[in-house]
């Protein structure tokens, strides 16, 4: 009995933090603490200590309904406030608490609220795992493999057919040809598989709080893709005026001077893809990230026709986010706009300060591409 309250209880728990969870979700996208606390399976969250709902009863004490003097019709009165008076309290305040969600409920609240659709896959890796399936019955087989339902079930028609079986003492007994015994076949599944291609802008221009603009927002988009997808590969390209392939350390702490070259990158992602994800192969997601400024001669107009002529054919959808800075111009954004607004694969979103994720994230997913 004690077992299924406490079970009761805890589920309650779990309705109740996942009900927090989605009223406060757009709070939680813009926090970037909670992304540091984050396992391999789990994250936790912060959030007000949770009770569950319960009858608490307290000490009698005097002043209450229907004690003390007075006559009926008398208004009820709480007494006379005495502010600043008494000693210390000795009961505890609320605190603040850390909820371990799994990584699968947090992308589950998240598609519900943001009401994403889910990611029906263009590519597929070419890779086919072998699956062992118990499908069938056999009559031979060893004995870790014999199935005891099917066996006494034969054993019982077999004494049925034969008149041996007694209503009034119902002893089946197997005999060695009665013996059943599960079967498995080899069963091939495909694997749908995607990889995320990170770009971002490192010049001098982007500082600290656009990189935690950066980061942030791609925890989300990994979460949400990782529920779609059985596996995910990520790589990351940083450029000022030229690009580099680096580790994830890297991507979020390098910041380097210069000017910016935007077609650096799109010339490295596309020979990423070229050179190990085919497009007919795999789930291709580049997401480039930049405070808008692009130098110029013409490079703006170089980065549009590799989109056009090659990027936005091979992947399933490509996301630019720009991130407001002092010292960018903002201005690329509004040229993807002009020359490209119409390409189904391409998602433009800005972003100028952490409230934005939220909506930037319900742009770049929100088409299930």
């Amino acid at each position: 009995m004690s077992t299924r309250r406490a079970e009761r209880d805890l589920n309650r728990f779990r309705q109740i933090v996942r009900g927090k969870i989605k009223k406060d979700l757009r709070k939680y996208m813009s926090q970037g603490e909670m992304i540091g606390r984050q396992g391999r399976k789990y994250v936790s969250i912060p959030m007000p200590q949770i009770d569950i709902p319960q009858f608490r009863y307290g000490a009698r004490q005097g002043g209450g309904v229907g004690q003390g003097d007075g006559d009926v019709g008398d208004p009820i009165g709480q007494g006379e406030p005495q502010p600043g008076q008494g000693e210390a309290g000795s009961e505890p305040g609320q605190h603040v608490v850390e909820v371990d969600v799994p990584l699968e409920e947090l992308a589950q609240i998240l598609g519900e609220e943001l009401q994403l659709p889910n990611i029906e896959p263009r590519g597929r890796k070419n890779i086919v795992s072998r699956k062992d399936r118990y499908s069938g019955i056999r009559r031979v087989g060893p004995d870790s493999l014999r199935h005891f339902k099917r066996s006494y079930r034969e054993a019982l028609k077999r004494q049925i057919a034969s008149g041996e079986y007694n209503p009034s003492n119902p002893v089946v007994t197997p005999i060695r040809e009665d013996m059943r015994y599960r079967s498995w076949k080899e069963t091939l599944l495909p694997e749908s598989n995607a990889v995320i291609i990170y770009m971002m802008d490192v010049s001098g221009s982007m500082g600290t709080e656009q990189k935690e603009l950066v980061r942030i927002t791609a925890f989300w988009i990994e979460t949400w893709l990782r529920s779609q997808y059985k596996d995910i590969e990520i790589r990351y390209i940083v450029h000022d005026a030229a690009a580099k392939e680096v580790d994830q350390e890297t991507f979020y702490h390098l910041r380097e001077g210069g000017g910016t070259k935007i077609s650096s990158a799109y010339k490295l992602c596309n020979k990423l893809i070229e050179e190990r994800y085919p497009e007919t192969e795999w789930n291709i997601y580049p997401f480039h990230f930049s405070d808008g400024d692009n130098w110029g001669g013409g490079d703006t107009r170089e980065c549009v026709e590799l989109l056009r002529t090659n990027l936005l054919r091979k992947v399933n959808q490509f996301c630019y986010g720009q991130v407001r800075s002092l010292y960018g111009s903002g201005r690329f954004a509004h040229d993807l706009e002009e020359y490209l607004g119409s390409e189904e694969p391409l998602i433009i979103s800005e972003i100028a300060d952490r409230d934005d994720i939220y909506d930037a994230i319900k742009e770049f997913l929100g088409k299930g591409n």
